[in-house]
């Protein structure tokens, strides 16, 4: 029996893809100041790409420190519009401004991924998606968010594509695990070649 990867997310979305994949997971969510980092980098003018990995590795390093000899897999996701970071919506009025700004524009979904080993980074990847936004009328948009604001409120961009969040979409390019946040193949790949999971 493998010993179970330690997840440093509260995501039920990535410890489901993980255990959908035969991955025994073990769930730890570290207590990280997201906003506080962020504001940080933005202040540096630090591209999203940056951001994202750097999120990732805060979480994997910070529970990394509390479990050794255990590999600890940090996950975060962010959003690149026109080279801007977009977040959580904090309100219905926010998620919709978020909306406008972006349909018919294109913009990237980065997810990254961190695997740590007794607090020293041993792996990493971010993923993007490119997606192209339809044109939709401000009415379509004020009911979906109305409709969705208690599921799209957790999510960047203010939408979800596993659910009517598809419908704002005209073309999405890339893989359908980095729009769920998290790559999951190449983090599959990288436990099969490790021997964390069975080859």
């Amino acid at each position: 029996m493998t010993t179970p990867i330690i997840l440093a997310s509260a995501s039920q979305v990535r410890a489901r893809l993980l255990r959908d994949a035969g991955v025994e997971v073990q769930i730890e969510k570290p207590r990280v100041d997201e906003e506080t980092i962020k504001r940080a980098l933005l202040a540096e003018d630090a591209p999203p790409r940056d951001i994202a990995d750097t999120l990732a590795e805060t979480k994997a390093r910070k529970i990394s420190d509390k479990f050794p000899g255990r590999l600890v897999l940090g996950c975060d996701q962010v959003l690149d519009f026109q080279g801007r970071l977009l977040s959580k919506p904090v309100t219905p009025e926010d998620a919709l401004n978020q909306l406008r700004q972006m349909r018919g524009q294109r913009h990237m979904l980065l997810s990254a991924a961190v695997i740590y080993e007794n607090g020293e980074p041993l792996w990493r990847h971010v993923g993007q998606v490119r997606l192209l936004m339809r044109d939709a009328s401000d009415a379509y948009l004020e009911g979906y968010v109305a409709r969705n604001w208690d599921s799209i409120r957790h999510a960047v961009g203010a939408y979800k594509l596993e659910e009517e969040g598809v419908r704002l979409f005209a073309r999405i390019d890339g893989d359908h695990f980095n729009v769920l946040g998290m790559p999951l193949l190449e983090i599959l790949a990288f436990l099969t070649l490790r021997g964390a999971i069975e080859r």
